[in-house]
């Protein structure tokens, strides 16, 4: 084993010391409440009183609890629907503002500042835009004849109007493809020019496969996010009407906060958690197979 140089060692010191509140943190703040809640999950435990060991009780009785699969219904078709919106508007937009035009800089800034409002006033806003009497959505539709849905107070519309509520958050994702745009290479589309390719086979063979990487990042941790969707129903429907809007986070949030089965919530968050692993790890392998590495051999064309 080769013995390290004063430089060597002086260096790992420093790596661990700049490291080591990341490290501290991630010990202690993550992986150590995981393990507690692990724990918790085979407990009854009403905060007040002692935790009582029940072993599989918990995870046997939420599946005799009807809403736990309502609440698991709500948030994959959520998601089903988030996921490939928010990827389709996202990559069409950023499309739009990768052209070299006048004041392009000023429309990416308009494009992503609502990316950076707050949860709960993006909540507040869009509850006083949903509202069926003086709403600014059904105020538009007046306009041209028709009468508004309900949205948030309707069971069958409340889902639907969430769906259109979270594309307020593109901004983000906006930016991360606009970036993979400017990274592919522009001597590829001069190629497909002079062979004759139109825009849709440009599109298709050159400037997917080139952010492909980054689709994949931009899918997984999208699917990651609408999995744990809780503002919109805490501050806007309260997981109704009827509830159509209960999704799974804020089923565990009742359980442990409202109704304080922390034992029950806290099995819950672990089928959540790999619930969340297995769905992510199908959808790697899936999307993976389609994803282009430069690295790897052969070219876009």
């Amino acid at each position: 084993m080769a013995i390290k140089s004063k430089t060597e060692k002086r260096d790992t010191f420093a790596f661990f010391a700049f490291a080591s509140p990341w490290i501290f943190g991630f010990i202690f703040l993550t992986v150590l409440p995981m393990l507690i809640s692990l724990v918790i999950s085979f407990t009854k435990w009403d905060i007040l009183t002692p935790p009582k060991w029940i072993g599989l009780g918990n995870y046997q009785g939420m599946l005799t609890d009807p809403l736990f699969f309502k609440s698991l219904q709500v948030t994959f078709t959520y998601t089903i629907f988030v996921v490939p919106l928010h990827v389709v508007v996202s990559i069409f937009v950023a499309l739009l503002l990768n052209n070299k035009i006048k004041g392009m800089n000023l429309y990416r800034t308009i494009y992503y500042m609502p990316a950076v409002v707050s949860g709960v006033v993006v909540a507040i806003v869009w509850l006083w835009m949903f509202n069926p009497e003086f709403g600014v959505f059904n105020n538009l539709l007046e306009k041209i004849g028709i009468e508004g849905p309900k949205w948030v107070f309707d069971e069958n519309w409340a889902l639907p109007s969430l769906v259109i509520m979270s594309l307020w958050n593109v901004g983000g994702s906006i930016v991360i493809y606009l970036a993979a745009l400017q990274n592919v290479s522009t001597e590829l589309y001069e190629a497909a020019q002079i062979d004759g390719a139109g825009w849709w086979s440009q599109f298709f063979n050159i400037t997917l496969p080139g952010i492909s990487p980054v689709l994949l990042f931009t899918v997984m941790t999208g699917i990651i996010g609408a999995l744990q969707t809780f503002t919109p129903a805490f501050i806007m429907t309260n997981g109704g009407p009827n509830y159509a809007t209960t999704f799974y986070a804020f089923y565990i949030y009742n359980n442990a906060f409202k109704f304080h089965k922390m034992g029950m919530a806290s099995a819950q968050a672990w089928v959540m958690f790999i619930l969340v692993f297995l769905i992510t790890l199908v959808a790697i392998r899936i999307v993976g197979k389609y994803t282009y590495y430069e690295a790897k051999e052969g070219n876009l064309l």
